[in-house]
């Protein structure tokens, strides 16, 4: 069996777990290191102030929906899928998932670096605690574009 061959009959489905794996590494990538970033810096926190844990931990949370959104996607992809798919309703269904895979990092980490700040401006000023959740939500919103838009893509034609 040469290259075009098994393109022609595995393709579909190669090229559908490639979006699925895209969906849910790129962004889960981005979500581990923005909340890393921010474990790093609630840390130096908690030797200080331990009763601020809970706030730190919320603030902390927020890099981390992104690597969910992508989880969400490649798990509708999922449904998606057939051992007899063709090229196209592989090729379909990546596609569907890039939108989600190219936001989701960037977007985790500009939340982990918001969200490192806030930590410090916590560290100062608790009652400041919301408008550090707001400057990171802002982020958020692209990243639930990307999400709502690899939704819409997905679920645009059936197969």
């Amino acid at each position: 069996m040469n290259f075009s061959q098994f393109l022609i009959e595995y393709g579909g489905i190669v090229m559908a777990v490639l979006g699925m794996a895209l969906v849910i590494i790129i962004p889960g990538v981005g979500s581990a290191k923005g909340v890393g970033m921010v474990g790093d810096a609630a840390s130096g926190l908690m030797a200080e102030e331990p009763e601020k844990f809970g706030k730190t931990l919320i603030i902390q949370l927020l890099p981390a929906s992104q690597g969910l959104y992508g989880f969400v996607i490649a798990i509708m992809s999922l449904a998606r899928l057939s051992a007899t798919m063709t090229l196209q309703e592989g090729l379909f269904i990546l596609v569907a998932c890039l939108p989600m895979a190219i936001v989701g990092y960037p977007s985790a980490l500009a939340q982990g670096r918001i969200s490192v700040n806030g930590i410090a401006l916590l560290a100062r000023d608790e009652e400041q605690m919301t408008k550090t959740i707001i400057y990171t939500i802002m982020v958020e919103t692209y990243a639930l574009l990307a999400f709502v838009s690899s939704l819409i893509i997905l679920n645009t034609v059936s197969f």
